[in-house]
């Protein structure tokens, strides 16, 4: 070998080492920065775009992808201490023809967070109407789907704002009594009597506590390295005390049962889709929300947890399509009757 061709062989080896060489610093040392850099991928990949909406003194953080047509535009709303990119999972199985919008919740990622700020769930659902006018949504009524306290929000939006929505997705969603208590709600009221009550199995401040919640919310049990675990910890971390004031928010008897007191003035079709061994929000809760909404369509998924926007994507993608196209097909017939 010349010494031109052992040149171009450091070149080119050294050109190759760098790129592996960051990635694994990253991996050991930011693996933070590893799950962000992960997100901006997704997004990318599937043609998800991130705005901010700035209303007033406000900002709203979204992604959305497609544009508005003859189909009605979709809304997510993500559950407790998450993020828009929670629904990247379910984004992926969905036509990229579909006008879709992923929303950070009030106080939540990119979207403003005020000490001030209400924070009950009639407080976020008022901030998510504020969003919707901002934007524009809803000048055709539009699908709307929230999971877990953005479940709990979207049910309390439909019902206060029923001239924005034609039709609303509810996955394990919050604010709502139950008969029997789930493995959450008994750690909670344990907690409560021990008096460690800062010690919420929903805001893990430890790699270890992380996996315990993973396992809480997931029915599947995910093999998720130490790093990443690590990572995930890092970047809830900066966040964890306003996750706490939060979560005492939605707890609060103002906000505990809002989806149940206000379920009855739900007049959209309603689709409930429920893990039947969600840990975190007892699964009952979908035969309360179907006694009172009228037209209601349950889908409880076997072998589920709560999260099971993570957990059965492909499915929930599905099931949220059909009922789309069920909606349709009952439209045109009542026009062509």
């Amino acid at each position: 070998m010349d010494l031109d061709m052992l040149n171009m062989f450091v070149i080119a080896s050294g050109t190759l080492a760098i790129p592996i060489l960051a990635f694994v610093a990253s991996f050991l040392l930011w693996p933070s920065a590893l799950i962000r850099i992960y997100y901006w991928y997704w997004r990318r990949a599937l043609g998800m775009q991130v705005r901010y909406a700035n209303c007033d003194d406000y900002q709203f953080c979204y992604s959305y992808r497609g544009r508005p047509g003859y189909r009605p535009s979709i809304l997510m709303l993500h559950g407790f201490s998450a993020h828009k990119d929670m629904w990247l999972s379910i984004v992926k199985f969905l036509p990229k023809n579909l006008h879709l919008v992923c929303v950070d919740m009030p106080g939540h990622e990119g979207t403003t967070r005020l000490d001030s700020d209400d924070y009950s769930i009639s407080g976020q659902a008022k901030r998510i109407h504020q969003f919707v006018e901002c934007i524009k949504l809803n000048r055709k009524p539009f699908h709307l789907v929230g999971t877990s306290m953005g479940g709990n929000v979207a049910g309390v939006y439909a019902a206060q704002y029923p001239e924005d929505i034609c039709s609303l997705t509810l996955i394990c969603p919050a604010g709502l009594p139950s008969t029997t208590d789930s493995k959450f709600i008994k750690q909670l009221r344990e907690l409560q009597e021990s008096k460690h009550i800062d010690r919420i199995p929903l805001i893990p401040s430890t790699p270890e506590e992380m996996a315990d919640m993973l396992k809480l919310c997931s029915y599947v049990r995910f093999k998720v390295p130490q790093q990443i675990l690590q990572g995930l910890v890092d970047v809830r971390i900066p966040h964890n005390e306003f996750y706490r004031k939060l979560f005492l928010e939605i707890v609060d008897e103002k906000s505990r049962h809002s989806l149940h007191e206000n379920m009855s003035k739900i007049k959209a079709p309603t689709q409930v889709i429920w893990g039947k061994q969600d840990q975190v929000l007892h699964v009952s809760g979908a035969s309360v929300l179907a006694s009172a909404i009228p037209d209601c369509h349950v889908y409880i998924l076997e072998n589920c947890g709560h999260s099971v926007v993570v957990e059965r994507p492909r499915k929930t993608a599905n099931l949220i399509l059909e009922f789309l196209a069920l909606l349709h097909s009952i439209d045109n017939n009542k026009k062509q009757a």
